[in-house]
């Protein structure tokens, strides 16, 4: 199926002519003259990226940014603008705008961009829901010594041979979808599927539907049957990562899933019966949920069977070395640098670290490092606030000049090249020229 991609401005010859650019890449192409429209048209259909002017009638877009990607987090928004400003600019990288980029300067760079939206569109949907065909983890690959996340792990030994309902709390990056994976494989399901969904990605429609599938019919655009993740997920194990997020209408039908195997798609009048074993996660505190109204207490205690409390990172410090060197030994083999080690100045820096990202965080910084570094990962090649850690903060807590720093090192890193930069960086092409010319720095 074509993406599809919603064009907002009030100009309605600028719109056209945008919309017949794009159409001629073979992407289906929405239009919207404000941000009423949008909004409308946002709730009844599916959009992949949204190309947003700035100055609309009813309101703002670099504002409106920040409520789609509140509302609908897997989209992309491509900012446009006539008169372009720092200030706006900057906002809109804060409210997670894919670009912002000038009107006149679109017509060439606009379908590149949009490919690059669309690819972390798609990428962020893969993020949100993964489907494998058998559990693909085992209890060997969660490392670490420390008595808090061997307690865990023994836990999860115990309980995965059951039937059993698993709640896993812990912060984000503590790896409760790596222990849920590993329940699975090591279960008398394991050879089925392992379906996991990021409940927090989605709004309600759309979680309802990717759960629990659809009939024919059901709505406008459902042309076809779509079976739910809860039915593809068969006599395997649905894990729901971020379940304190789900809305509490849903949370109503996968209690009825979990207590009487079976639930109703939407459109079909007769249910549908299911074997699939529910594994829940979240950093949130579902007793002051219910408390507040927002998560059923019945389904609180269907999902409480047997909880395991994961352990942040800075309560497990000692294995901090070890999971840097796990993560090294894969990525130096994947970046053809199998010399590569950690100096003694990172690993210090490492263990001081407060790791407020936990588990994840700590991969992240050591792929990044691994691309920057030669022969030995040095303080230098770690983000800033790791590196603030020794240097003189004084001279270093400027956002601007951290941000000026690490554009200098990706550039170097990559001999000049700016597409790459760019890719590194996490950003669009267009935003990185516009801070090489903020921060001074030689094209």
């Amino acid at each position: 199926m074509a993406a599809q991609i919603l064009i907002i401005d009030d100009e309605e010859k600028l719109r056209n002519l945008l919309a017949r650019i794009i159409s001629l890449e073979k992407f289906n192409v929405i239009q919207a003259g404000d941000l009423k429209s949008a909004r409308k048209i946002l709730l009844k259909q599916e959009v992949d990226v949204v190309l947003c002017d700035v100055k609309l009638p009813d309101g703002d877009g670099v504002d409106f940014t920040a409520e789609i990607k509140s509302k609908y987090p897997l989209l992309e928004v491509i900012l446009l603008t006539a008169y372009g400003n720092i200030t706006d600019g900057v906002q809109a990288i804060k409210n997670q705008a894919f670009d912002y980029i000038l009107k006149g300067d679109d017509n060439d760079k606009i379908i590149p961009l949009l490919n690059q939206a669309l690819n972390k569109s798609n990428q962020n949907k893969k993020s949100a829901i993964k489907i494998k065909d058998k559990g693909s983890f085992d209890f060997t690959d969660i490392f670490g010594n420390s008595k808090q996340i061997q307690s865990a792990i023994n836990l999860a030994k115990k309980i995965a041979a059951t039937d059993t309902t698993v709640l896993l709390l812990g912060e984000t990056g503590t790896g409760k979808e790596v222990f849920a994976n590993a329940i699975h494989a090591n279960s008398k399901r394991a050879q089925h599927a392992f379906i996991a969904i990021n409940c927090s990605a989605f709004t309600k429609d759309l979680l309802e539907g990717e759960l629990f599938g659809h009939k024919s019919g059901a709505y406008t655009g459902a042309i076809k049957d779509k079976k739910g993740l809860i039915e593809l997920a068969g006599d395997g194990t649905l894990f729901l990562d971020e379940i304190g997020e789900m809305n509490i209408e849903l949370q109503a039908k996968l209690l009825r899933v979990i207590e009487q195997h079976e639930f109703i798609k939407l459109g079909d009048e007769r249910s549908t019966k299911v074997d699939v074993r529910i594994i829940a996660a979240t950093n949130k505190d579902l007793k002051k949920a219910i408390e507040d109204g927002s998560f059923r207490e019945d389904l609180f205690y269907r999902l409480n069977v047997f909880t395991i409390q994961l352990p942040s990172l800075k309560e497990r410090r000692e294995d901090i070395i070890a999971l840097a060197e796990n993560f090294l030994s894969v990525n130096k083999i994947k970046e053809a640098k199998q010399d590569l080690h950690l100096s003694t100045e990172a690993m210090q820096l490492f263990k001081n670290y407060e790791w407020r990202g936990n588990v994840r965080e700590l991969k992240n910084v050591i792929e990044r490092a691994v691309i920057l570094a030669d022969d030995v990962i040095l303080p230098e090649h770690l983000p800033y606030e790791l590196q603030l850690q020794t240097e003189n903060v004084a001279d270093n807590l400027s956002l601007s000049n951290i941000e000026k720093k690490h554009i200098q090192k990706v550039l170097q890193h990559t001999n000049g090249n700016k597409t790459k930069a760019a890719e590194h960086l996490g950003i669009g092409l267009t935003t990185l020229y516009r801070k090489l010319e903020e921060y001074n720095i030689p094209v």
